[in-house]
């Protein structure tokens, strides 16, 4: 079992995603999903891959809207949460729900320009050096349709060396191991489990592959930094700090400060 998968069986997904900052990120992502979906096809023939699904937060949400969703996963822990809970809803599930095991660099399971909208909200948290991220978004352009759209989120660098190095006050032992560089950038290995990246970084992804950006948002902004503040806000008062995230989350002097972007691309290969 590799490190990621002993990771992910013991890390609670089910409670960040409950969480007050998990949903503001999936209320958030949802509402660009959805933007991105064709509006002209039926909702059944609308096919959509969740790549690095997790326990099928998405996959389950948007198959329960009645579209056509394979997830892939690889961690075979959340992969049998996922199919737990897609199992569980039988008929009401109005969408077909596929879930297999892969791996984002190669979705050899899956044919050539297959989806409409293609979502990579997991795999590039933990894939390590320009030359996976760019396989994997290689592959996702592959299965993707002509003029589909891909959704592609990343955790940032600044959000990590805020919390991680001074927050959580880690900043000596950062310095002591080399694990930032002189302008503070993140240098993660495979054994930190997670990569982090600026805006510069995923800008360079996109040219090299010549993708072409519709948007790039943040979709939790603060969410992750205020989390005890979040819990103690009243319902009333959390519906405000989602409308407040809504209205803020394509801001260009905001995007890259909070823990994730999400790219939104379109494949015009």
């Amino acid at each position: 079992m590799t490190e990621l998968e002993l990771y992910y069986n013991k890390f609670n997904e089910e409670k960040r995603l409950n969480s007050r900052h998990g949903q503001v990120e999936f209320i958030t992502s949802m509402k660009y999903i959805h933007k991105y979906i064709p509006a002209d096809i039926p909702a059944d023939q609308v096919k959509i891959l969740d790549v690095g699904a997790g326990t099928g937060r998405y996959s389950i949400a948007l198959a329960e809207e009645g579209y056509d969703v394979t997830a892939v996963e690889l961690v075979k822990y959340n992969l049998g949460i996922l199919k737990q809970k897609r199992d569980a809803l039988g008929d009401a599930l109005k969408g077909n729900l596929t879930a297999i095991q892969g791996n984002a660099t190669k979705l050899k399971k899956l044919e050539d320009n297959t989806f409409d909208v293609t979502l990579l909200f997991g795999p590039m948290y933990h894939l390590f050096g320009k030359e996976d991220k760019i396989k994997a978004l290689t592959e996702a352009m592959r299965v993707t349709k002509q003029g589909g759209i891909i959704l592609v989120a990343y955790c940032m660098n600044e959000y990590s060396v805020l919390t991680f190095a001074f927050k959580e006050k880690n900043i000596l032992q950062c310095k002591e191991e080399g694990r930032l560089s002189d302008d503070y950038k993140t240098l993660s290995e495979p054994e930190h489990l997670y990569d982090y990246m600026r805006i510069e970084d995923i800008d360079y992804l996109n040219e090299s592959l010549g993708l072409k950006r519709l948007q790039i948002i943040s979709p939790d902004g603060p969410a992750n930094y205020i989390r005890p503040f979040l819990n103690q806000l009243s319902e009333e008062e959390f519906k405000y700090f989602i409308e407040y995230q809504l209205a803020t989350c394509e801001r260009a002097d905001l995007i890259g400060a909070g823990a994730h972007t999400v790219d939104i691309l379109q494949n015009t290969k």
